[in-house]
């Protein structure tokens, strides 16, 4: 339909029409189609709306160029894939002149000047928005992750907040009125209660789906998740000051609590989790015993533990008492929800029905041996370090290591975060294990002699080992062995066996 009316009021030169930017600016509406330019190319969008990444944020952009709004998130080009998407869309070409004042009127600011840097200890994925990670060798050296390794996931520029001038609003369903609390409100007017929860990006190891199949997504490894002691006032706490408890929202029929960032982000969690005094959500003004750092949430974040980080949203502003949960594309959008893994675009999909992730799977990941990483035979075992975690606050029973790809397994000593309570597991926690190394396989014996081969004068062979793990939690779920099962489009909640590969020498 797109390409039938591309043709109407245009002049066709070469393969594409042409269109000026009032002829653009007509199209600005699912009525009229949505049209859209960026540098010299019109697309034809509307069938696009509803399953961009970014929600209706496209629609800003509605009738006119989106250039602007294309540089401002730099995840479109810091992958070919969103250029090639929005080629499939491509109707015609803008005007040469009208380009060429495009061009010559574009902002050139950069909105992420004021950002501070990127601690150096970490892997960068993306310096705008801020998108980085631990490395794998560093994650599990400490079980409370300092701040200058703690993974970062920015969407966009970072709010610099003046902590004296800082006001978080409380609103909505149930509420007699609105209230508004300062800095010094929060630690001054209630308890000061203190928690250590494990935050992962819903892309943690995305990397891995993307060995399978091509996602959608940074392509994080297994570092985008960290842990810290978390301190503040509860919300439950907040909320019973202003009139609000869990008896009073359930007779409401508050059935969501939404978050709204500085940054305009915004996310929800269910009101069950948001009144439970032992939910343990906190409006966290500390991390680890400082105030918390600008790109991880100052002056206020919300910790929302054992639920997915981006529920746990930074540059707090407001707290919104509601019947539905938030809207925006990181709830309500493609961002993140799990599809099914034979679905790859979400073309005719009703994706505001699919639930939001909130409590992710049981995982493991294993950061010690490294891929590639050469063993001597002779050591005998072969020694594995990783850690843990499960949603929900539901505590790691088991972690078992292989080292024969799981035809054999060994029991993983549970170390750090192996005290917590089953039920209230709010932190990973690590493991360790030696672990034998398989046995030589015979080697084949030659047709022309019967001797066996491999050795002689280059040695002993080498030879490929693989080392696998899977963790089980207080509710004994377990991993599942493969990724193509739970493949999805968006890559998050990636939860297979971990798998390195080593090289083991002689034997």
């Amino acid at each position: 339909a797109a390409h039938a009316e591309a043709g109407t009021g245009a002049l066709a030169t070469g393969a594409w029409p042409v269109y000026t930017k009032q002829q653009v600016a007509e199209h600005d509406s699912r009525e009229k189609r949505i049209w859209v330019t960026y540098k010299d190319g019109v697309y034809d969008i509307t069938e696009f709306v509803d399953g961009h990444p970014g929600g209706s944020r496209i629609l800003l952009g509605a009738g006119k160029a989106i250039d602007a709004y294309w540089n401002l998130y730099p995840q479109h080009v810091n992958s070919s894939a969103p250029l090639e998407i929005l080629e499939t869309m491509r109707i015609g070409v803008l005007d040469a002149r009208d380009a060429a004042e495009a061009s010559a009127a574009a902002d050139v600011s950069d909105p992420y000047a004021n950002d501070p840097p990127a601690s150096p200890l970490l892997r960068l994925h993306s310096a705008k928005p801020l998108q980085a990670e631990t490395p794998t060798q560093l994650v599990t050296d400490t079980w409370i992750t300092p701040n200058e390794l703690f993974f970062v996931r920015g969407h966009h520029p970072i709010p610099d907040i003046d902590a004296h001038t800082y006001r978080l609003t409380v609103k909505g369903h149930g509420l007699p009125r609105e209230f508004t609390f300062s800095l010094a409100d929060l630690r001054d007017r209630f308890p000061r209660a203190e928690v250590v929860s494990t935050i992962q990006c819903g892309g943690n190891g995305r990397s891995a789906f993307n060995a399978h199949k091509r996602t959608m997504g940074i392509p994080w490894g297994c570092g985008a998740m960290s842990t810290a002691r978390w301190s503040g006032a509860r919300l439950t706490d907040v909320l019973a000051a202003c009139g609000l408890t869990d008896a009073d929202a359930e007779a409401a029929g508050v059935e969501h609590v939404q978050f709204e960032g500085s940054e305009s982000m915004g996310a929800s969690i269910p009101a069950g989790k948001a009144f439970a005094r032992r939910g343990d959500v906190l409006l966290a003004y500390e991390m680890n015993g400082e105030p918390i750092p600008r790109a991880h949430g100052y002056p206020v974040r919300a910790i929302v533990p054992g639920h997915v980080g981006v529920r746990n949203v930074k540059w707090l502003s407001a707290i919104v008492t509601s019947e539905e949960e938030a809207q925006g594309p990181w709830q309500r959008g493609i961002a993140y929800k799990g599809f099914a893994p034979g679905l790859e675009t979400v073309d005719g999909v009703d994706v505001q029905s699919v639930p939001s992730v909130q409590e992710q799977p049981v995982m493991s990941a294993i950061t010690s041996p490294s891929a590639g990483d050469v063993l001597d035979a002779a050591d005998g075992t072969v020694g594995v370090r990783g850690y843990a975690w499960s949603g929900g606050g539901r505590g790691i029973v088991r972690v078992d290591v292989s080292a024969d790809g799981g035809e054999t397994w060994h029991t993983a000593k549970l170390k750090e975060g192996s005290e917590q309570k089953l039920s209230r597991a709010w932190a990973w926690t690590f493991f360790e294990a030696d672990v034998p190394l398989p046995a030589q396989p015979a080697a084949p014996r030659s047709a022309a002699t019967g001797a066996a081969s491999g050795g002689g004068a280059d040695g002993p062979r080498s030879r490929s080992v693989e080392i696998v793990a899977k963790a089980t939690d207080a509710s004994y779920n377990t991993q599942p062995e493969r990724i193509e099962p739970i493949w999805n489009l968006r890559g998050i909640n990636f939860n297979a066996w971990p798998r390195v590969d080593i090289t083991v020498d002689g034997g």
